[in-house]
C-alpha cells in the first residue's frame, strides 16, 4: 500500500480502510492472524512498525495543508504519532463495507488492538469502544479528537496502554 495514494490535503486518509493500533509487534501479529482467519487476503493487510508510523506521521504533518485541520485527519495523524513514539505497531486493513469492518474490528480487539478507525469518505468511525470511554462530544478540529481520557490528552491514552517493550519516557 502506497500512502501517497491515500491522502487528503497532504495527510493520510485511507478511505475504505481501517487503521488499527496495537501496543506491540506480537499483538499486531496476532491481529494479522485473526484477519487471515476471517478470510482477509494478505494483500489487504498492511503492517507498519512504530518507526515507520513515526516517519509517515512526520511527513504528513510537514506537508499538511491548512485545509487538513478542518476535519479530524490531522488530529488522528498526531494521535498515531503519539502512540507510535511509545512503540505501538499498526495494521492498515482494506475493508469493503461496514459489516466487514465491524467483524474485523471485533476480531482485532480480541487480538489486543487498542484503537481502530474506519475511514469512510465523509466520516471516520472509532470501531473499538472501551467500557471506560466517554461519548465523543466535540468535533472541533481546534480541540482535537476526543482521546477518551480524563485529561483529554492523547498522550494519556498512550500511557494507559503502553507497549510492553517500550522503554521510552511515558511522561511526555
Amino acid at each position: 500500500m502506497d500512502p501517497a495514494d491515500h491522502r487528503a490535503y497532504g495527510v493520510f486518509k485511507p478511505v475504505g480502510h481501517m487503521v488499527v493500533s496495537f501496543p506491540d509487534a506480537d499483538s499486531a501479529g496476532k491481529g494479522r492472524q485473526a484477519l487471515e482467519a476471517l478470510g482477509f487476503e494478505r494483500a489487504d493487510i498492511h503492517p507498519y512498525t512504530a518507526e515507520q508510523m513515526v516517519a509517515q506521521c512526520d511527513a504528513d504533518i510537514a506537508r499538511a495543508s491548512p485545509v487538513a485541520s478542518i476535519g479530524q485527519e490531522l488530529n488522528l495523524v498526531k494521535a498515531y504519532r503519539e502512540l507510535a513514539e511509545r512503540g505501538f505497531h499498526w495494521l492498515v486493513v482494506h475493508v469493503e463495507d461496514d459489516d466487514r469492518a465491524r467483524r474485523a474490528a471485533d476480531a482485532l480487539q480480541d487480538a489486543g488492538a487498542e484503537r481502530a478507525q474506519h475511514y469512510g469518505r465523509f466520516i471516520i468511525e472509532e470501531m473499538i469502544e472501551r467500557p471506560s470511554d466517554v461519548r465523543q462530544v466535540k468535533e472541533s478540529p481546534d480541540t482535537g479528537l476526543d482521546p477518551q481520557t480524563p485529561s483529554g490528552q492523547e498522550k494519556e491514552r498512550a500511557h494507559m496502554r503502553p507497549s510492553d517493550n517500550s522503554d521510552r519516557d511515558l511522561k511526555r
